[in-house]
């Protein structure tokens, strides 16, 4: 759907431009952003290969397992039906410290193998082929897209790429939106959760 939606827009501004003589804005938009879209892969290329490899070390020292361990807590309090030892638990808390260290690309990994171990042990069907996503499952979705961000690693990097006097001013704005958007999350599990149970 999306690949539609973007060809069209581009194929609307081309008849756009040709239609009011600026074609040559659009060669020159199109050359200016591929060099622009090259010069930002490299410094993202850059960084998440920084902050990916201070993951792996930690998860080879086992700081990541430590800190996974620690979060017990927090992960108990978000799935209080899950077993503390089950698999899931390990993915879903590497997958919450990438997400924080602003890490996207080396949290996917560790999400999809936590939805893959909650798949496991919730294999209820519906009608022969349909999976009912479990309580589990839709609260570590939202967690995942609210996403808490203590360091906003690629914000920073376009900030910088671009010529931000200050990349790293965006820390605070992003630190407390994040923990908005993460506090509304739960809540909202939270509230799913027992109006599940009530009915």
């Amino acid at each position: 759907m999306l690949s539609y939606l973007w060809s069209g827009m581009i194929l609307i501004g081309i008849v756009w431009a040709a239609f009011h003589g600026r074609l040559d804005a659009v060669t020159m938009g199109v050359l200016d952003g591929a060099a622009d879209a090259v010069s930002l892969g490299i410094t993202m290329l850059g960084v998440l290969s920084f902050w990916s490899g201070i993951m792996e070390i930690g998860q080879k020292s086992g700081l990541v397992d430590w800190l996974a361990e620690k979060m017990g807590p927090v992960l108990h309090f978000l799935f209080p039906r899950l077993e503390p030892e089950h698999p899931a638990m390990r993915y879903m808390a590497v997958n919450m410290i990438a997400n924080m260290l602003g890490l996207g690309a080396a949290a996917t990994p560790a999400g999809l193998k936590a939805m893959e171990e909650l798949a496991k042990r919730e294999a209820v069907n519906c009608k022969g082929w349909q999976r009912i996503a479990s309580n589990e499952m839709c609260t570590f979705l939202i967690i995942n897209i609210s996403s808490l961000q203590l360091v906003p690693v690629n914000i920073i990097a376009f900030r910088s790429q671009y010529g931000s006097s200050d990349p790293a001013a965006i820390v605070g704005p992003a630190l407390a939106a994040t923990v908005i958007s993460t506090v509304v999350g739960v809540v909202f599990c939270k509230g799913m959760d027992r109006r599940r149970r009530r009915v």
